[in-house]
């Protein structure tokens, strides 16, 4: 991108809205910074996402990625309010038919950045956070953290990447039954079930983060960087097989009564009401 992204400037600012982006000694941290909101994935956060790593991809001072959330959250996912609100209108028409296109870019943009991504996971993940934990190459989780895809929760099919990570990492029987029950599991559950890397204290997640991505930022780049790609090989096929097919189930349930009333009940804080069929 050249000189106008250089650290700092205003330009890196606008264009990664939702998204705080710092860089040290070949280190660049991200932080989901939407505190207020549990780092909810909103419209224009998602936009940020999308663009921030193939960017990134190009920074070739840049050897290792630091992923986490600003404040006591990781990310809450997918921004309920705004699901609520487009429920049924012409609006939600409109975001289903570039949400695909949207989703399938930022796996891929997560997949395919050369540089290892180290997600700092400091505090509750669930949902699209989930996701974005489980498509970093090594992560670090809180013990008080709460973690689990909770799409089915809110109407919706957990087509954007739980239903690709899971499996891949602990086998299918077990993920349908987490996904399905919308589980959300204790930051040393998800660490002994094998979906996080390694657990520490809340104050410990975001240094030992740092610490493996400086390890990693300072061993050979090109050995690390071919060495993640060749393993993930065996990911993009998984996603080239599976994500179309998720993001058309996801998409055909966020047209649902169902949705429409789950994301309305968590709003208004009240039980939802399911008519079924």
């Amino acid at each position: 991108m050249g000189q106008e992204w250089e650290k700092g400037t205003e330009m890196t600012k606008t264009r990664y809205r939702g998204l705080d982006l710092a860089f040290d000694a070949g280190v660049a941290t991200l932080t989901i910074n939407r505190p207020d909101a549990g780092n909810a994935i909103d419209t224009e956060t998602h936009e940020s996402l999308e663009r921030v790593w193939p960017d990134l991809a190009r920074q070739k001072d840049v050897r290792a990625i630091v992923l986490t959330g600003a404040g006591r959250t990781f990310s809450t996912g997918g921004d309920i309010k705004t699901m609520a609100a487009r429920a049924g209108s012409d609006d939600g028409w409109n975001h289903l038919l570039g949400i695909g296109h949207a989703a399938k870019r930022l796996m891929v943009g997560m997949l395919e950045v050369p540089q290892p991504i180290v997600a700092a996971v400091n505090g509750h993940a669930t949902g699209l956070g989930a996701t974005l934990a489980l498509a970093a190459d090594v992560s670090v989780i809180s013990d008080a953290a709460k973690f689990g895809d909770t799409h089915v929760n809110v109407g919706l099919v957990a087509g954007d990447g739980g239903a690709i990570f899971w499996p891949l990492l602990i086998g299918p029987n077990r993920a349908k039954e987490l996904l399905m029950r919308a589980t959300l599991l204790r930051g040393g559950e998800a660490h002994a079930l094998g979906l996080i890397n390694h657990v520490a204290p809340a104050e410990q997640v975001l240094p030992m983060a740092q610490a493996i991505a400086a390890e990693l930022a300072a061993k050979p780049p090109l050995a690390v960087q071919w060495t993640k790609m060749t393993v993930n090989r065996g990911i993009r096929a998984q996603l080239e097989a599976v994500l179309e097919a998720g993001l058309a189930w996801e998409m055909l349930s966020m047209q649902s009564r169902d949705h429409g009333e789950a994301a309305k009940a968590i709003v208004e804080g009240r039980e939802p009401r399911f008519e079924g069929r």
